[in-house]
């Protein structure tokens, strides 16, 4: 076991889960639910706090709750979109909780198909990359262009999930379903990473 520090405080670190001895944070977690009935978002956002409702802009009703800290896009075919969710135990917490708050307001709710569609979450290896490098070895799953967007873009097959590389060795890992495929992605490139970690060289003057 090593130790990982974070916002949260340093935690131990299963390694063999976790080879690298680096954990991605989960940043959002995207998930929707039917509640089962249409919706007068009207009368949603006139009834419910810390809603908006401008249908000029967008057909859903936007809601926000601290805790968890999250927002939801409500639509009149009752679909609920959430996100913000730290991880997935929070983002169906927050989904049953716009759901109640619907019912207030006076709709016969139900919580159908709960589903996590995208999980985000990113890192930071401590050492900057050699994207232009990578980009050449990994050509069949990379798009890096700097002059449109300063990270490397890379598309892995397994698990099916996007990640962001920045040359200061931050990452970003995108369209994960579950935090395995996260935690996966992150130890399949973190050797990569490695392989094209940018050596500094310092002349010193003798």
């Amino acid at each position: 076991m090593t130790e990982q520090g974070g916002s949260e405080g340093s935690q131990p670190v299963d390694l063999s889960k976790h080879p690298s001895g680096l954990v991605p944070t989960l940043q959002n977690v995207v998930s929707t639910v039917n509640l089962g009935c249409k919706l007068d978002l009207k009368q949603i956002a006139l009834k419910a706090r810390n809603a908006e409702f401008n249908p000029k802009r967008l057909a859903s009703v936007i809601m926000r709750i601290r805790e968890p800290k999250t927002t939801a896009l409500i639509f009149a075919s009752g679909k609920v979109v959430c996100t913000g969710a730290k991880s997935e135990e929070q983002s169906k917490v927050a989904a049953r909780k716009y759901a109640r708050i619907v019912m207030k307001v006076g709709f016969p709710v139900k919580f159908q198909d709960f589903k996590i569609h995208n999980i985000v979450g990113s890192c930071d290896v401590k050492f900057p990359v050699r994207l232009e490098g990578l980009s050449v070895s990994h050509c069949a799953f990379s798009n890096y262009e700097p002059e449109i967007f300063p990270g490397l873009v890379y598309r892995m097959k397994q698990p099916k999930v996007t990640l962001l590389i920045f040359v200061s060795g931050k990452v970003v890992i995108t369209g994960a379903k579950v935090r395995e495929e996260t935690y996966a992605a992150f130890e399949n490139i973190y050797p990569v990473l490695t392989e094209f970690r940018k050596v500094r060289i310092w002349y010193g003057i003798t």
